[in-house]
Order: C-alpha cells, then structure tokens, then sequence
C-alpha cells in the first residue's frame, strides 16, 4: 500500500527543459509530484529542434538553478548526455549513468536513485540492466513501454514499464484518468503517467494538460508521490 492507501498517481518528465517550470506550476496547484530526469553534462545547454512539424527550444537550467526548480519533487538521472545506451562499451554505460547520478546527488543534496532510459526505440537491454545492477547507484529505471495498466510492477525495478505515455491521446488519457478515479481496488494499483514538457507546446495542450491534473487531484484515496515514493516507498 501506499502511505495507508490502495491508489498512487505518479508522473516522469524526461529532458530537463524550461517547459517543466510550468508542468511544476501545474503540479504545485494541485498537489502532485513528479520525477524529472535529467542529463548533468548538458545542464546550462541552449539548442533548438524540430518536433510535431514546430521548432521546439531545448533550454536547460544552469546546475545552481536546479535544486530551487525541482524542490519538492524527485530528481534522477537520464545519463551524462542522453546517449543510447545499448550502442555503447559497458564502461561508457557505467560512466554516463553513475557519473549523472553521482553529479545530480551533488547538485540537489540527496542521493539520486532512479533512471529513465534515454532515446526512443531498444534504448537498454540486459546487458544494460545488468551493469546497472552491477555499478551503479540506480534501484528503478522506467522504459518506455506503457503497460496500459494500473497494476504494479513490484519486480524487475530496472525496466519498469508505465502506465501511459501522455502522447498517446487526450481522449485516452482522460479515460484513464476517470477510469483510475473511480476504481476502488482491493490490491495496490498505480497511474504512472510519463512525456516531456516540451510536448505541450505543440498544440498549446497545456490546458489539456491542467484539466487531466485536475480531475486526478484532490483524492483521498490516491497517494500523490513521485517515482521514488511509490516504487521504493521511500
């Protein structure tokens, strides 16, 4: 259970970018937590590029700006410069990993435990998952392949699968989202909702995106954590 309760929603937002400023204004309204993973050696980084037929900025905190941003939520790693790490030597896979671990532990005064896999596509594998196990600091690390399901995964913490990738449709994500509202389950479930802020800017869905956190919001029976919170329970 979760804190006493049987339901937790959890959010992941990959990149790092300005855009979480206002997804962390949204989450702040309503009381909910989220886990942002970012890429140490790009912090203070200004690059733009193409996505949903729109020119997205890429702009990212500076490492002193980092702490106050993401203060009351989860910081974790999404390796050193977001590389795919299936393609590379296992002592590049220990490097980009633990050293972003350890410079985010350093940067937000606590130890930095969880990983999203960066890229699209077979961005980790066995071996991937074996190193970590092996070398590193990392105990959770989600994929991106949705389960489309509110069980919880309480094995295989290094390749957790999430609920929904907030891409996937707003008629769908509105479905689950009254779907998880009024479920009234007898054995833990968890919504575990993950994207990039940038996303909303195409489209300008932020709206969207504040009605989805408002109907999951104020739930007496939901435990609003971040990743750690509920996966770890701590």
């Amino acid at each position: 259970m979760f804190h006493g309760k049987m339901k937790a929603l959890t959010f992941s937002y990959d990149d790092g970018v300005f855009q979480d400023r206002r997804l962390l204004k949204i989450f702040n309204k309503y009381g909910l937590k989220g886990t942002f993973n970012l890429n140490s050696d790009m912090l203070g980084s200004a690059t733009a590029f193409f996505f949903g037929g729109m020119t997205i900025p890429r702009v990212v905190p500076r490492a002193s700006e980092i702490a106050e941003i993401y203060k009351g939520h989860e910081v974790a790693a999404h390796t050193l410069t977001h590389a795919m790490l299936p393609k590379l030597a296992d002592e590049d896979v220990i490097r980009e990993v633990e050293n972003d671990r350890r410079a985010l532990s350093e940067i937000v005064g606590y130890d930095v435990v969880g990983l999203a896999y960066p890229n699209g596509g077979q961005n980790y594998d066995q071996r991937v998952i074996d190193l970590l196990k092996e070398h590193t600091g990392i105990r959770y690390a989600r994929t991106l392949v949705s389960s489309n399901s509110f069980d919880l995964q309480t094995e295989n913490l290094l390749e957790y699968r999430p609920t929904v990738y907030h891409n996937c449709g707003w008629d769908n994500l509105f479905r689950l989202a009254h779907e998880f509202v009024e479920l009234k389950p007898d054995t833990p479930k968890l919504f575990y909702i993950w994207g990039h802020s940038y996303e909303f800017d195409r489209g300008d869905s932020w709206e969207k995106m504040e009605e989805l956190c408002s109907i999951l919001a104020e739930k007496d029976d939901i435990f609003y954590g971040t990743n750690r919170e509920v996966l770890l329970g701590e």
